[in-house]
């Protein structure tokens, strides 16, 4: 079973930030790399799942001309609207995958929730994503490989599946002991001019 939002909000209610995303050096390097493989200087329409405090959330602001961030805790969503208050085009929603369709966009980022899902739920999860994002367009995922007991995946289950169903171009992929990124444009993977940063700008 997907994990429910009552057990977000119960961390929530316990401290200000469960995971301690504003202050720990092992999320500011992880972000660091999230936003250094992302293929584009700039999205115009992109769409973050999770983003709990907003830490992730400031930082893709810099690059994307309209984001929306989601998170399926209320407590989550009010502390991403103040961390993200000072910055244009950003736009905090209390919703959740699957349960709520997924906009049009050219970039979706899966930092850290998607282990939260079951099996079934992550599968419609990606059919979500697969139909969102445009031709072109990027998927970032990024997820802790350790278990957790009370997650129903591991992230290592959740990048299995992700690689099984994006069978596009693959720009990205980092691995390290404590957790694995990803990243995908849109095209076929037969191309290789698809995935390639060169070659958009006209260097091979």
């Amino acid at each position: 079973m997907s994990l429910p939002g009552s057990y977000f909000d119960d961390l929530y209610a316990a401290t200000d930030d469960p995971w301690s995303l504003r202050s720990r050096w092992y999320e500011q390097r992880k972000y660091a790399l999230t936003t250094a493989v992302l293929p584009r200087r700039r999205y115009a329409e992109a769409v973050e799942v999770g983003c709990s405090v907003g830490e992730l959330t400031a930082a893709l602001a810099q690059r994307c001309d309209r984001l929306t961030a989601w998170d399926v805790s209320a407590a989550a969503v009010e502390r991403t609207r103040r961390r993200t208050a000072e910055l244009p085009g950003v736009r905090v929603e209390q919703r959740a995958l699957p349960s709520d369709p997924l906009p049009p966009c050219d970039l979706v980022v899966l930092s850290e929730v998607l282990y939260y899902l079951d099996p079934d739920d992550l599968r419609a999860a990606v059919a979500a994503v697969r139909e969102a994002i445009g031709p072109g367009g990027t998927v970032l995922a990024v997820h802790w490989r350790h278990p957790v007991t009370d997650y129903p995946q591991t992230g290592d289950a959740v990048h299995a599946v992700l690689r099984r169903e994006l069978d596009w171009s693959r720009v990205a992929v980092h691995e390290e002991t404590d957790f694995l990124l990803d990243c995908w444009v849109a095209a076929p993977a037969a191309d290789p001019r698809a995935g390639s940063v060169a070659a958009a700008e006209g260097l091979w």
